[in-house]
């Protein structure tokens, strides 16, 4: 038996990889770019924490939430005007509460260009999701999910790779508990100020371990708001600790069921 002697380890050089072969190389320590179109968000802080610099296109989103409609149209609204241009729509599936058009109006979302789909069983609302995703949708779509099981959103994730409109899955926070087929994970609750505080429990790449402070104030009360109000600057903190979430509240529909209905507004 003969034993040999190896020199030092030295550390990896993608650089005398051939330029193909170092391209497709990822390691641990790098955050991965994105294997598809991306959406910038609106908030430079955010972008430069997702690969590809927004939200991506060809997959699906994760929004964890501690209750239903306080953060998500906070988080998505900058983001929501440029997917509108050349004809593209605004896809709803299940929300809590019927959407306020003027409201909405004021994000940058016009009615005509808004399509409500109202339904009430966990397999009704996933059966419209993945409709609207084969139909290769040109906006973006929201479904609210609160009852998804993880084969459910392996199914959608598979319909999303031939979607080119960002998918977002809004869903109770106590879902992170979880594991989850969905590239990007995004958890989001308020903080003071008009702030959002986000955490990435999920991305492809490195992980991040910290919370951002992201100033969301609607533009149309930026001038309204005290000095004090609109100071909150995009900063990097310490993890929060974990709230509780409310699923009940994600469940609930205020409007009568319309199974399988597509609704303009």
């Amino acid at each position: 038996m003969s034993f040999t002697t190896l020199g030092a380890v030295h550390a990896f050089d993608p650089g005398a990889l051939p330029g193909p072969v170092a391209a497709a190389v990822w390691r641990g320590v790098d955050m991965m770019g994105a294997v598809a179109r991306t959406v910038p968000t609106g908030f430079g802080a955010l972008d430069a924490q997702l690969p590809g610099g927004g939200w991506p296109t060809q997959a699906v989103t994760e929004l964890l939430l501690p209750q239903a409609l306080r953060c998500e149209w906070r988080l998505l609204g900058p983001a929501l005007p440029a997917l509108l241009q050349e004809g593209g729509r605004i896809y709803l599936v299940a929300p809590p509460q019927p959407p306020h058009a003027g409201g909405l109006a004021q994000l940058g979302v016009p009615p005509a260009q808004l399509v409500w789909v109202r339904a009430v069983a966990p397999l009704e609302r996933l059966w419209a999701t993945e409709q609207i995703l084969q139909a290769g949708p040109v906006g973006a779509v929201l479904a609210w999910l609160p009852q998804a099981r993880p084969e459910q959103i392996r199914r959608l994730q598979i319909h999303a790779q031939s979607c080119d409109a960002p998918v977002f899955l809004c869903r109770p926070e106590g879902a992170l508990q979880q594991a989850s087929p969905a590239p990007l994970r995004v958890g989001v609750t308020l903080g003071p100020d008009w702030v959002l505080q986000v955490h990435i429990p999920k991305r492809r790449g490195s992980a991040f371990e910290g919370v951002l402070r992201l100033e969301a104030i609607p533009g149309n009360l930026q001038h309204m708001l005290p000095p004090r109000l609109g100071s909150a600057a995009a900063t990097v903190q310490a993890p929060l600790a974990k709230e509780l979430s409310d699923v009940r509240a994600l469940g609930r529909i205020a409007a009568p069921a319309t199974t399988h209905r597509l609704l303009a507004h």
